[in-house]
């Protein structure tokens, strides 16, 4: 099972991350797009799809077509990790090739936003001297890889409990005979 998990996590990890550091490196200096998060999430969950289809896999051919809950689970969430660790180390790697200019991009963008939805100077050196304090926390990689764990790890909870939940059912999708 360890190879199975390997490899499905690996494919997962490969799907979510060439395209996360392919567009943080081209995008560098760019303010964010105003679908990336969508582009993003949605890459995400086609990449965890594979944790549905290796579930199934074992499911149907090595445990004869019954899996409990809790081993599919637990197979959904091991395969979401070494995804999630691809992804991360996808995003650090972008990080280092466009120098970090990820969230001084983030800063200004956030407070461009503020400035045209009319907030106040007030507001604006508040909000200024968050964004300050932001990109000082974000720089150390102990504040930063937990947070970039967070966009895909609940993503790939939600996938690994939804897929165990419908494949213990030996009734969905079953295994069709071969010959």
């Amino acid at each position: 099972m360890i190879r199975t998990i390997l490899t499905y996590g690996s494919i997962a990890g490969l799907i979510v991350g060439i395209p996360l550091f392919a567009m943080a490196v081209a995008l560098a200096g760019q303010p964010p797009l105003p679908y990336g998060v969508a582009l993003g999430y949605l890459t995400m969950l086609v990449a965890l799809a594979t944790v549905f289809v290796a579930i199934k896999r074992r499911r149907d051919g090595e445990l004869g077509g019954a899996i409990r809950f809790w081993p599919a689970f637990g197979m959904g969430l091991a395969i979401s990790l070494v995804a999630s660790l691809f992804y991360v180390i996808a995003w650090e790697a972008a990080l280092s090739v466009t120098g970090m200019g990820f969230i001084d991009d983030y800063a200004k963008a956030a407070i461009a936003e503020r400035r045209a939805a009319g907030a106040g100077p007030e507001a604006l050196a508040k909000l200024s001297a968050e964004m300050e304090r932001f990109k000082a926390d974000y720089a150390d990689p102990l504040f930063r890889l937990p947070i970039t764990l967070t966009e895909i790890l609940p993503i790939g909870i939600l996938v690994s409990l939804v897929s165990a939940a419908l494949l213990r059912n030996p009734r969905f999708l079953p295994a069709r005979p071969t010959g």
